[in-house]
């Protein structure tokens, strides 16, 4: 498989892509205002300690303050205990409010909720992880020789410094002692400063910043398996080479500059990007995913679309789930997804296909560096998993809720408005002693509020006693509507209608008449001009005369 990472730097962000045999299968963003917090160590102050919850508030001086759970808090000697806390431990045996503490941040603060920290600290190297609160030695999983496996665990054994623990890494596979005596010593050397810095500092402060993303790639990522890494900065190239000259000087032949104006584009990135924001993913037989992510999970829908299969209908459903299977796998690591996934793949009749397209899920999984856990089918033929989620989702950190839906996804139709529209009509005519009143609203809510010819208008106005000036302003969002009670003759001629007769005007068409196509549309501050012969002038800038004003629209003449 060739494995390649392309790295964009811009003056705001920077963008790091890991493609494998060339396609897109992670990215990670940075940008310079909103840097990431996981990894990052603090002396903070216990705000609040909260024996109902079994959780604390710390203050580490961020604008929220960050939860720490009681397993997160609690002394412990090894992993295995720090996952089980005893059932008698209580949050306010453990921490007091106002006491100062260190804790380092391991989940990012995501919307509403503050960051996640824990006291059992790690530091990363390139080949170990120095945990300086816990007595303990791991390998890492994705070593599977068991030979090689004790072996690491004897060198890693030699090299801890007493009463601390440490975690092998992938990438230490076949390193001899000396190149974990080097991490030990430089990671030792970085507690003792941290140590040093709290005992120095009141809470809340930064005791330690994690390094920066293309830095952080070079540490975690980058490694003998993957055969090329590109940048676009020669300033990021050169510090790249220098950092690898102190941690793996093979890994620089394989480091290339490449100083192409957009190299996301042209290696086809920017497009996988646009794709993963997209609700409906397209696989190559036809059929296609349907992605909904919710505060709480994420529901992927499997379809078979333009897929309809050349034999039998349990086939076209096999392949389809295959296909489903590798590109849902691709999708989670693309887009970052973590939290509960549930994913409704097409009912299978066959139990030998159901087992065939969860253990393709489970192989294609083994890739995602992050946990994930694939819980098996449910009653309905859904299948469960889980991802850890440590930072926001590609979109969470490229997009916002729409202002206007709030996230909703649906906006009030037209007809739905101009109903509410005339409510509100009805109420401000009761309310004002004025004679007449303006109505700003979308223009195909305005059009539905005058209706054909006008009659919805005179209508409105012989059950209100009131004049009323309906304007369509393309400024206005569909569920955007203004009222404004004028009373001053000269304000509702200045208000109402922006034109006189005999004036000339340059106008833009556009768009044709509706009942009458020859004529074109322009539009002066919402008002409507009917351009006579404009039809076939759309998107042009034109000179007309006002030849006669209306109380809705005005017609004109081209000059």
């Amino acid at each position: 498989m060739l494995k390649e990472i392309v790295i964009n730097v811009q003056e705001e962000e920077t963008r790091v892509a890991v493609l494998e045999d060339r396609v897109l299968m992670e990215v990670y963003i940075e940008r310079s205002h909103n840097q990431r917090l996981v990894g990052n160590i603090f002396k903070g102050k216990v705000e609040n300690v909260l024996p109902g919850m079994q959780a604390a508030f710390v203050d580490i001086g961020l604008e929220k303050n960050a939860f720490l759970y009681v397993e997160d808090a609690q002394p412990a000697r090894n992993p295995e205990a720090a996952n089980h806390p005893g059932l008698n431990v209580n949050i306010g045996d453990i921490l007091k409010q106002g006491q100062d503490i260190i804790v380092q941040i391991v989940k990012e603060p995501i919307g509403t909720k503050g960051p996640r920290v824990t006291t059992h600290i790690t530091l990363p190297g390139r080949y170990l992880v120095l945990m300086p609160t816990v007595d303990y030695i791991g390998i890492s999983r994705r070593i599977e020789s068991e030979k090689e496996r004790e072996r690491l665990k004897e060198l890693a054994a030699r090299v801890k410094p007493e009463g601390m623990g440490v975690i092998v890494r992938t990438v230490a596979e076949g390193v001899d002692e000396e190149e974990f005596r080097q991490d030990i010593l430089l990671l030792s050397k970085l507690w003792r400063k941290i140590q040093s810095r709290s005992a120095n500092s009141s809470a809340p402060n930064l005791l330690h910043r994690d390094l920066e993303l293309v830095q952080r790639m070079l540490r975690d990522i980058f490694s003998e398996d993957v055969d090329r890494l590109t940048l676009d900065s020669r300033s990021e190239y050169e510090k790249t080479l220098e950092i690898l000259d102190m941690i793996d000087p093979k890994l620089k032949l394989k480091v290339f500059l490449d100083e192409r104006e957009n190299i996301f584009e042209d290696y086809g990135i920017s497009t996988e990007l646009e794709k993963a924001l997209k609700r409906k993913v397209w696989l190559k037989c036809g059929a296609y995913l349907v992605i909904d992510q919710a505060e709480a999970l994420t529901a992927i829908d499997v379809n078979t679309g333009k897929f309809v299969g050349s034999t039998t209908l349990e086939d076209t459903v096999l392949k389809t789930n295959l296909d489903a299977a590798v590109e849902i796998a691709r999708q989670l690591r693309l887009r970052n997804i973590g939290g509960i996934i549930i994913v409704d793949f097409i009912d299978m009749v066959e139990e030998e296909h159901r087992n065939q397209v969860l253990a393709t899920m489970e192989e294609e999984i083994k890739k995602d560096k992050t946990k994930t856990n694939i819980l098996g089918i449910t009653q309905l033929g859904l299948v469960e998993m889980t991802r850890k989620k440590v930072r926001p989702s590609l979109a969470e950190v490229v997009q916002k809720p729409c202002p206007y839906c709030e996230g909703r996804g649906k906006v009030l139709s037209e007809e739905t408005v101009s109903i509410q529209l005339k409510t509100q009509i009805y109420q401000m005519a009761r309310q004002t002693m004025a004679d007449t009143i303006l109505v700003e609203a979308n223009p195909i809510v305005a059009a539905r509020l005058i209706g054909a010819g006008g009659v919805n208008l005179r209508e409105l106005e012989q059950k209100t006693g009131k004049n009323l000036y309906i304007r369509g302003s393309a400024t206005h969002h569909l569920e955007q509507v203004t009222l404004k009670p004028l009373s001053d003759q000269e304000e509702i001629s200045s208000q109402t209608v922006p034109v006189k007769a005999g004036e000339i005007i340059e106008l833009k068409v556009e768009e044709p008449h509706i009942s009458n196509p020859s004529d074109g549309i322009a539009r002066l501050e919402g008002f409507i001009i009917d351009v006579e012969g404009g039809g076939v002038l759309v998107g042009e800038l034109v000179s007309v005369e006002i030849v006669k004003v209306h109380r809705t629209y005005a017609k004109a003449r081209l000059v």
